[in-house]
């Protein structure tokens, strides 16, 4: 039996630089669009700026800071990944569908896991600089 081979997207990315270089194009245009598009994205962008300003000045360590900056960051990478599920849940169909709705439901749910983490990385950095 010969095998089949695998269909590839015309769209699908090639190797080597041109790909690096693409990729980065493609990183940046997506950026764009969160931010011309998704209210949250510029609502969380503008936390990360303001909390990552607060962690680089707050006397903590090197260590500390990074995971501050690190968790308001996922919160980022998380919402970005929300609005890609949004945005293909859209493309399929605008119907009222329960699966649809699951999905973004699911991806809201992420977000709100992600900020508890953040919060409570904080929580726990600040207390232990500060109460402990």
């Amino acid at each position: 039996m010969p095998e089949q081979q695998q269909k590839i997207s015309q769209f699908k990315s090639k190797s080597g630089l041109k790909r690096i270089f693409s990729a980065l194009l493609y990183s940046i245009e997506g950026f764009k669009s969160a931010w011309k598009y998704e209210h949250a994205f510029r609502q969380e962008l503008i936390l990360v700026l303001v909390g990552t300003i607060a962690a680089l000045l707050l006397p903590v360590s090197a260590f500390e800071k990074l995971l501050m900056i690190v968790v308001l960051v996922l919160i980022l990478v998380v919402e970005l990944i929300n609005s890609a599920i949004e945005a293909v849940v859209d493309r399929v169909s605008l119907e009222h569908n329960p699966l649809s709705k699951n999905a973004k439901d699911f991806g809201s749910a992420a977000v709100s896991l992600t900020f508890l983490i953040a919060a409570a990385s904080w929580c726990v950095v600040l207390f232990n600089r500060f109460y402990y």
